[in-house]
């Protein structure tokens, strides 16, 4: 099929299987009839339009996005799927993309995954429906995702933040090299004479960003001749405290040969781990050091302040925006960054030296 029987054919089928024939046949309307609720809904019968969107919708049907006459129609909307904002970092992301998108008269809609694949897959169907020109989108694992081949195939534009593109790839991203400021974290609490030092995570099958976290603490132990521990893996990426958590931080504490240091790979759960560890009778960082990845700014708030890897998590969120709506002026799912600017942007990292990492005991 050529791309041009794509782009006008009313009949192609979405992800889930539903066509526009099979919405017709629901509403016992013609096809020409269901066609034009979609494309010139003024020339159809309220009632009648009203009775084909709700079959649409029972059908989980949304009309093709590359057809020409809907692609032109933009809307100014830019969907963004972010994992929770129960998490500060994605917070401060999500206020890096409203102030970028405000000031250039765009207007947001917001959902959330749950780091869940399959509500992935939901939230972005309910994103295309309401006709968004493009999205901003933190994705679970972006080398193994379903949505994003789904919207690459029908060429919907979006832009990825924190999840890291390769860098000759064809996605567009912003983040910063996950593995690489997190062997400068872990190569801190090293010089600071540390050598037995545990990754604490959540769970890596829902977050490509903590693998390549634990990626950077492997390169780091591994390029000082030190032995990498198990990681502990909650099953939560914030903190829950619940005393299947407090009994898992007890046990690797008190193991023999105990780290002396943990890095969390984000700094909500490095907030729940010293909070665990102070219920525990330990102090941070007397007793033990914990190193957070993030620089949200409540760790700076902290008494002890967080010592952690600071990401620019407001500015990803902008320039991811901004990286979108480039690709929208320069016509959507083609469009390009410009001439020797890479898909895949990586934004600098700092360490924050806080005061949770101390000397070994």
């Amino acid at each position: 099929m050529t791309r041009k029987a794509v782009q006008s054919s009313p009949a192609i089928a979405p992800s889930n299987g539903a066509t526009l024939v099979s919405v017709a046949k629901a509403a016992s309307v013609s096809l020409a009839t269901a066609s034009r609720v979609f494309s010139n809904p003024e020339l159809v019968r309220r009632d009648t339009a009203e009775r084909v969107l709700r079959a649409a919708g029972e059908l989980g049907f949304r009309p093709n996005l590359l057809g020409a006459k809907l692609r032109a129609q933009r809307t100014r909307i830019v969907g963004v799927m972010l994992p929770t904002l129960e998490n500060a970092v994605f917070a401060e992301c999500w206020r890096g993309i409203e102030e970028a998108a405000l000031a250039q008269g765009y207007s947001l809609m917001l959902v959330t995954s749950r780091y869940e694949p399959e509500r992935e897959r939901e939230r972005i169907e309910y994103l295309l429906r309401h006709r968004v020109d493009g999205m901003v989108l933190t994705v679970a694992d972006a080398a193994r995702s379903a949505v994003l081949d789904q919207l690459d195939a029908e060429g919907v534009p979006y832009v990825l933040a924190y999840n890291q593109a390769p860098s000759r790839g064809k996605r567009h991203s912003v983040s910063v090299d996950n593995r690489v400021s997190a062997r400068a974290g872990v190569e801190t609490l090293i010089a600071a004479g540390h050598r037995r030092i545990a990754v604490v995570s959540g769970a890596f099958v829902a977050s490509d960003r903590a693998r390549q976290r634990h990626a950077g603490y492997q390169d780091a132990m591994r390029a000082h001749g030190l032995e990498s521990l198990p990681p502990l893996s909650l099953p939560a990426h914030t903190p829950t405290q619940t005393p299947a958590d407090v009994e898992r931080i007890r046990r690797l504490i008190a193991a023999p040969r105990a780290p002396t240091a943990l890095f969390c790979t984000n700094d909500m759960l490095a907030i729940g781990v010293i909070s665990i560890l102070k219920r525990l009778g330990l102090s941070v960082p007397g007793d033990i050091s914990v190193l957070g990845y993030d620089g949200i700014e409540l760790g700076g708030l902290l008494e002890p302040p967080l010592s952690t890897v600071v990401q620019p998590n407001n500015e990803i969120g902008a320039r991811a925006l901004a990286r979108l709506l480039e690709r929208l002026k320069a016509g959507g799912s083609g469009g390009s960054p410009g001439r020797g600017v890479p898909r895949a942007t990586l934004l600098p990292h700092v360490v924050r030296a806080g005061a949770t990492v101390a000397p070994p005991a």
